[in-house]
């Protein structure tokens, strides 16, 4: 498993980050967004939508409708597996439909329906360090994330700011 740490020191550290990181997506890939409440998971979906050409202000937690699309330069799926009761409510969804076709599937609390995810997908864990700070720890679990990952090392200095 290949993993990449990074410091945010505040919101602009992470927009750039969710921003980066949407240029190096391939046009199928599903993102896991694992951290607390509050954590920031939301804020960077945004930011991954805002680098897919879409209004990150159109962009809210879908925890009451469970999976909201947005179509811009890219098509984007953004899930929330927080009031999911079980697997199989989640497999009702038809996510095996956003994990097969175009387009970047963004699950927040993921961690709730892991035996569910395709077996290539990207970990994004973020943690509380501070009011502003974030740390975001990404995992990639098979080659099309660990590509992904290899791309925004490349191209962008992973330490903040």
């Amino acid at each position: 498993m290949q993993h990449l740490p990074y410091t945010s020191r505040d919101e602009s550290d992470t927009t750039r980050l969710g921003r980066a990181l949407a240029q190096c997506l391939p046009e199928t890939i599903t993102v896991a967004l694992v951290g607390t409440l509050g954590a920031g998971k939301t804020r960077f979906v945004q930011a991954v939508a805002a680098g897919c050409g879409i209004d990150p202000a159109s962009v809210t937690s879908p925890t009451f409708v469970l999976c909201q699309p947005h179509f811009g330069a890219r098509t984007l799926y953004h899930l929330d597996a927080y009031r999911i009761q079980d697997l199989d409510e989640f497999l009702e969804l038809g996510v095996g439909e956003y994990f097969d076709g175009p387009g970047i599937t963004l699950i927040e609390w993921a961690e709730r329906v892991t035996p569910c995810l395709p077996d290539d997908y990207l970990e994004v864990q973020i943690e509380i360090t501070g009011p502003h700070s974030r740390s975001f720890d990404l995992v990639a679990h098979g080659p099309v994330s660990a590509a992904a990952l290899d791309r925004l090392a490349a191209g962008m200095h992973l330490t903040g700011g």
